[in-house]
């Protein structure tokens, strides 16, 4: 080991002066070796001898001290200079500038589009404009290192034909696809290609600027107003229905509904997270959409059955409840005659969404797999106008129908009214004496060319059905539904409404419900209560506002009403203030008295009078049913009516709820959710189990109300 005190000697020794001979003798050495070197050196090749790299270097550094630049901009542009010119051939092999719109070449292709190799680089050309770029690219690229990127502005500077502000809108950033990696929230292909296209320039504003940066969201101009999403859907506007006193209106008249197209509205409008609008809740169809287990007749000479009940009103301690259940005599599969369809598919570009033709397309496949070999299918669709895609066929030539409705596709304006007469023609060209004869419309209720007026289309409708061919409606998507088009050919059609909002609701509607829907036993069928004022001070009819008639309309056969299908169960309710109760609302009159002539009431132990009007499909005159309602037909609770009964008010209560009826103002849906709960019983396809996540979803967005 060395002595510290021995280094710090050695230190301190002065260096011996230099000596001239050592000194001459290493310059004679050093010249003799350089003339050596000279004559061994290869002979001149004719090229200019270059700089070595590290020479070059030391130059270009040399060079950008002399310009008086700091260090840091420097050091950063030189960093940023291989990264800037990567993506700058990147971008551009992306861009659309050099694509056919602008006179070159499409730059690349993802591989999802094209899994094949990868076009070869074309670098040439790049590489002469990549070096008169470097420098300019060097220093935006250090630039935005060091200093946040501005906004883009909205300009209206022309590009190929083409304002700043189409550019932007048209290469917005697209999700990656498969074969795509993501870079920096845009997507990028494995191995973009670039072409010998034209080449365009650096366009600040772009979305090509946040492919090194973070994306920065466009500002719009001051001036310039967002658009707002047009809801073009018609919905019926109506008033609930009001209080009657029974003294003064004794007798209630309306036509029985089993549509459904309201409830299926109504769950798509709260899974998508908003409250439905109130005109779009009809609270018969709520109720009306589930499969009750009432009491049907027992022989096929009366189509159906009625039965009262009445029971204490659970968002009302002073008032009751009046339910009228019927039930349709359920032909057998076997029993059920021969079936002629129609399908009227509307095919216009208002269709081309996927709620609507692929899904309608996924929801006929399923009916037609229903149909027994002999039944007929025929096809029309309508866009610019109408045309026959399928010409009476028999069901047992499944795969030529499934093939019809596959090679659908959308597109021009909506001729509603050519395509409703040509599905009649065909209809009638394949008649079926005593069987089902039916024209299936499935449409998102666009008609807007021929007779778009819906009174127009009624008289058409009308017309038609007196020829023993029925119609039905199938609804599809939103925000151009015509809801009010498709209530009132439907009404005037002998048909039913249905709105189809996913692929469940199809097989529900044209599979598990086929024989409601398709085959049916009575027509024409209304309803008229004449309530006691002797026992029921005030009464009111929960739903069936669009379907109320006037009280001379019940014996007047000339006037249309509601149909009933096979197995069909039909519900109304009424909410009756028995007499005495402190539960009225309406003031009694001074000088009113209900009086016979024996000084006293008819029947007054009765609470009203129930009586149904109907007719057979094939008939013109009706049939009357009479029921009498008493204490007899009364619960002492609610809970000791049925399961069927409690879940049918609960989805009244519901429905009245939606539209924020006062009746039901301080009820609040957990008491729905509870009444519902208890009475949910049998539920072999999950129906009453969707309605409870439906008053759930309610509440969650109607703050608890």
């Amino acid at each position: 080991m060395v002595d510290d005190n021995e280094l710090n000697r050695l230190r301190d020794i002065a260096a011996p002066a230099p000596d001239a001979d050592a000194k001459a003798r290493a310059l004679q050495a050093a010249l003799r070796a350089y003339d050596m070197e000279e004559k061994t050196l290869p002979g001149a090749q004719g090229s200019v001898s270059g700089l070595r790299l590290t020479e070059r270097a030391q130059r270009l550094w040399s060079e950008i001290m002399q310009k008086k630049l700091f260090a840091t901009p420097a050091i950063a542009g030189l960093v940023a200079l291989p990264i800037a010119g990567y993506a700058t051939i990147y971008m551009l092999g992306e861009s659309k500038f050099g694509g056919p719109e602008f006179g070159g070449d499409k730059i690349t292709e993802t591989l999802a589009d094209k899994p094949t190799t990868v076009k070869p680089p074309v670098v040439a050309e790049a590489d002469k404009q990549k070096k008169a770029d470097a420098d300019s690219e060097s220093r935006n690229a250090g630039e935005a290192l060091v200093a946040p990127t501005s906004p883009p502005k909205a300009e209206s500077t022309a590009v190929g034909g083409l304002t700043q502000q189409d550019v932007l809108t048209r290469n917005a950033p697209e999700p990656a696809q498969s074969g795509e990696f993501v870079l920096n929230g845009g997507t990028s292909t494995a191995a973009p290609a670039v072409d010998g296209g034209a080449r365009v320039g650096r366009m600040p504003g772009t979305v090509a600027e946040p492919k090194l940066m973070a994306q920065q969201p466009a500002a719009a101009p001051a001036d310039q107003m967002l658009p707002q999403e047009e809801n073009r859907d018609r919905i019926e506007n109506f008033k609930t229905n009001p209080v009657h006193a029974a003294l003064e209106d004794p007798v209630s008249t309306f036509s029985i509904d089993v549509d459904t197209a309201s409830y299926s509205f109504v769950r798509r409008s709260l899974k998508e997270g908003f409250i439905p609008q109130a005109d779009t809740v009809r609270v018969e169809e709520m109720v009306n959409y589930f499969p009750y287990d009432w009491k049907g007749p027992d022989s096929t000479s009366t189509p159906f059955n009625s039965t009262v009940s009445v029971m204490p009103t659970p968002w009302n301690e002073h008032t009751k409840l009046m339910h009228v259940a019927i039930k349709g005599f359920d032909v057998k599969p076997a029993e059920q005659p021969k079936a002629n369809l129609v399908f009227l598919i509307d095919v216009s570009g208002s269709m081309n969404e996927q709620d609507k033709l692929p899904l309608l397309q996924s929801a006929f496949r399923l009916l037609v797999n229903k149909l027994r070999p002999d039944d007929t299918v025929s096809i029309v669709t309508y866009a610019g106008d109408a045309g026959t895609v399928l010409e009476p066929t028999k069901a047992s030539e499944k795969d030529k129908i499934l093939a019809a409705i596959d090679n659908l596709t959308s597109g021009g304006s909506t001729a509603g009214e050519a395509g409703i007469r040509q599905a009649y023609r065909l209809a009638q060209k394949s008649f079926v004496k005593d069987g089902i004869n039916r024209v299936m419309l499935a449409t998102d209720g666009d008609f807007n060319v021929g007779q778009t007026d819906d009174d127009d289309l009624k008289r058409l409708i009308e017309k038609e059905r007196k020829t023993g061919v029925f119609l039905s409606v199938f609804g599809f998507g939103r925000d151009n539904l015509n809801d009010q088009m498709m209530q009132t050919i439907a009404q005037n059609g002998n048909g039913t409404a249905a709105y189809i909002d996913m692929l469940a609701e199809a097989e529900k509607v044209l599979v598990e419900d086929a024989s409601s829907t398709l085959f049916t036993i009575a027509k024409d069928v209304k309803i008229q209560v004449e309530f006691n004022p002797n026992k029921v001070s005030e009464y009111r009819l929960i739903g069936y506002e669009t379907r109320a008639l006037n009280r001379e309309d019940f014996n007047n056969d000339r006037v249309d009403a509601g149909e009933i299908g096979s197995g069909h169960s039909v519900t109304a309710i009424y909410e009756i203030t028995p007499k005495g109760s402190g539960g009225e609302q309406i003031d009694q009159l001074r000088y009113g008295q209900a009086s016979v002539n024996n000084g006293g009431v008819a029947n007054a132990d009765e609470y009203a009078f129930v009586k149904i009007r109907y007719k057979l499909p094939n008939e013109d005159t009706s049939k009357l049913i009479t029921t009498p309602v008493t204490s007899a037909d009364e619960v002492a609770s609610f809970d000791q009516a049925s399961t069927d009964q409690r879940f049918s008010v609960a989805v009244a209560a519901f429905g009245q709820k939606l539209r924020d009826e006062d009746a039901t103002a301080k009820f609040g849906y957990d008491k729905i959710m509870q009444i519902a709960t208890a009475a949910r019983g049998p539920d072999p396809f999950g129906y009453r189990s969707e309605f409870l996540s439906l008053v759930r979803l309610a509440s969650a967005l109607g703050g608890n109300r």
